[in-house]
């Protein structure tokens, strides 16, 4: 006569075999998490409507004609200089810091040879002084070396540059060569973008990534510098204008 089953809840070779095989199949049905992610961005990009994005835009383009971007520069190097000291610092005060900065040292050769206390000293009041000294120097130093003294073009070059990341990369493609890899992402288009309707997330990676599957290719440079525009007039982070605010009637979260 075979042994009466266990009762009593503990793990027999069987049971332990018969969880195991569950749990793989599970898995086999889950998709990996980054897939699952994928798909459901997928699925929220396209329940939003393609009419309302292009009334967006086109309003965005009647409101603002002419968009440029809010830092002062003469060349690419001074815009690639000027978009690191923006880190953590308003726009207003990186263009009260650079014409000294560049009146000092105009080239990269000349800005490769500063002694970092004296950069330091310059651009103390954009904050995190040292760190951005640092890499002032070091983005001057490889232009100098590498590149001739040019800023390049190709996104995977000025990513080797000291203190140039992809929202500082599009800024310069964007600005100076009318180049789109994709669209600049900074705190006001991070911001307005997700009380629009335009974006769940909010790192700017993902959010670019939204931006770029529903805002026209064409659009993607002035479209930044239009957003960016009106996070600094209508639409601060604290108290938006909503009653003068151009796009009042496409906000689904006017007021918010």
């Amino acid at each position: 006569m075979s042994p009466a089953p266990a009762r009593d809840g503990r793990a027999t070779p069987k049971r332990v075999a018969k969880k195991a095989a569950s749990k793989a199949a599970a898995a086999k049905k889950k998709p990996a998490p980054r897939k699952a992610a994928a798909k459901k961005a997928a699925r929220r990009r396209a329940k939003i409507d393609p009419e309302r994005v292009r009334r967006v835009v086109e309003t965005l383009a009647r409101h603002d004609p002419h968009p440029r971007c809010a830092l002062e520069h003469a060349n690419p190097f001074e815009l690639v200089a000027a978009t690191i000291l923006s880190a953590q610092c308003t726009d207003e005060r990186v263009n009260m810091v650079t014409p000294q900065l560049f009146a000092r040292w105009p080239s990269p050769a000349e800005l490769a040879a500063a002694d970092q206390a004296d950069v330091e000293e310059v651009i103390h009041s954009t904050g995190f002084f040292r760190n951005k000294a640092k890499n002032l120097i070091g983005m001057a130093r490889r232009l100098d070396e590498v590149y001739g003294g040019e800023v390049p073009r190709d996104m995977d070059e000025l990513l080797t540059l000291p203190g140039v990341a992809r929202k500082t990369a599009n800024v310069v493609r964007g600005e100076c060569f009318g180049l789109a890899d994709g669209v600049v992402v900074d705190t006001h288009v991070n911001r307005i973008t997700k009380r629009l309707g335009l974006t769940e997330e909010s790192d700017p990676v993902k959010v670019e990534r939204d931006l770029m599957a529903l805002v026209p290719k064409d659009q993607w440079i002035a479209f930044s510098h239009r957003i960016i525009r009106l996070g600094r007039t209508l639409c601060p982070a604290r108290k938006p204008d909503c009653a003068r605010c151009p796009l009042r009637d496409d906000c689904p979260k006017i007021g918010v």
